[in-house]
């Protein structure tokens, strides 16, 4: 196969747009950018929606769901593999999180099957990584002739624990546009500092950890700064966090503003000062990487994937537990020649992960799957 012809890709997950959510949306934005580069695309997902999304054409599995769209039905997997061959695509991509029965399951299928394969990790496998142990044991998918990847080196490191250290596991980070996140400040009372956060308020996004740190911080704060937080995105989590502000007397430091678009998004970050993610299990951080772009110094935990994109005390403030988070939004609120200089750096640096870089990253992957293939014997080229 020539190396610069255009490929057929599919995409595979189990969510996908119209449902919102990270992974949902980087395949969403990957197709995009894919097609913008000259290669044909399809998505194939159980997620309802319409058949074309953007100009991505997309094949959604008519099968039943369970809570949180997790398909399950036998006929799932069937009805990907049927989608894969109609396609008669050149490699698979299949992008999965923990929760992801039809990519890993589907994936299994298109090795047996001799398609060349993708498999990208979106989530840190943490407490989980012992059940793929156990399926490496039983479907040794460690040994595929397939490109196993993750999006950042902190998710990637499970994987590698799991298929040893002769097994290569690649990184293909999320993409970001870094021209669509420069935000023009709009002037504000320097006095206030506003603090935003991006997340689907669920457990594992930590939001209400997140709001037992800001009632600390207000504690530390003087008088002469007031401490404004905004927190974007909506889940099962509201009324307990709506409960809370109001018996801890923070319903004028906190607002729940739900859903945002990205448009709506740029517009907070302009009013803004500092970013926080306060996950635990954070792999990638996209919207971390967003508030980055338009300038914020972000504030996380020092063992998610932020840290590949946030070196402490360059683009921002990295913690070890909820206690040193506390301390350094504490520090960034106060200081604010802390906060102008990482600003500064932030937007006069562009994100190392321009979805140009990434999109050439999954290109190549996709070549790498093909040779694989090619030179495994049963396997097709």
């Amino acid at each position: 196969m020539p190396t610069d012809r255009p490929l057929r890709i599919g995409l595979v997950s189990d969510c996908y747009v119209p449902r919102l959510g990270g992974i949902e949306m980087q395949v969403h934005d990957l197709a995009r950018h894919l097609r913008a580069a000259g290669h044909e695309v399809v998505v194939i997902t159980p997620t309802p929606g319409p058949a074309v999304m953007d100009g991505v054409p997309v094949r959604r599995l008519d099968v039943p769901l369970l809570p949180f769209d997790i398909p399950f039905t036998p006929k799932a997997f069937r009805l990907v593999a049927q989608a894969i061959r109609h396609e008669q695509v050149d490699v698979v991509h299949f992008h999965g999180g923990i929760a992801s029965p039809l990519t890993y399951g589907a994936a299994a299928g298109a090795q047996r099957a001799g398609v060349p394969t993708v498999v990208t990790v979106h989530c840190m496998w943490s407490y989980a990584a012992p059940v793929f142990a156990a399926l490496d044991r039983a479907a040794h998918w460690s040994q595929w002739p397939a490109v196993l990847s993750a999006v950042s080196d902190v998710a990637a490191q499970p994987i590698r624990r799991i298929a040893g250290p002769d097994r290569d596991v690649i990184v293909l980070p999320n993409g970001i546009d870094n021209d669509q996140w420069v935000v023009e400040p709009v002037e504000r009372d320097p006095s206030v500092v506003t603090v935003v956060s991006v997340m689907r308020l669920a457990p594992r996004k930590r939001p209400l950890q997140l709001l037992k740190m800001v009632r600390k911080v207000v504690a530390r704060l003087d008088r002469d700064v007031r401490l404004k937080v905004v927190i974007i995105g909506d889940g099962p989590e509201r009324p307990q966090l709506e409960k809370f502000l109001r018996t801890n007397g923070l319903t004028e430091v906190v607002e729940l503003v739900g859903r945002r678009s990205r448009d709506e998004i740029r517009e907070i970050f302009a009013r803004s000062d500092v970013f926080v993610a306060p996950a635990n299990l954070e792999s990638f951080g996209i919207a971390a990487l967003e508030a980055r772009c338009a300038g914020l110094p972000v504030v996380a935990k020092a063992r998610t994937g932020i840290r590949e994109f946030v070196v402490h005390g360059r683009e921002g403030l990295l913690a070890s537990t909820d206690a040193d988070m506390v301390d350094q939004l504490t520090r960034i609120v106060r200081d604010r020649e802390l906060r102008l200089v990482i600003t500064k750096h932030n937007r006069d640096t562009p994100s190392p992960v321009d979805w140009t870089d990434v999109v050439e990253r999954n290109v190549a992957a996709y070549r790498s799957a093909i040779e694989m293939c090619s030179g495994v014997p049963g396997l097709r080229g």
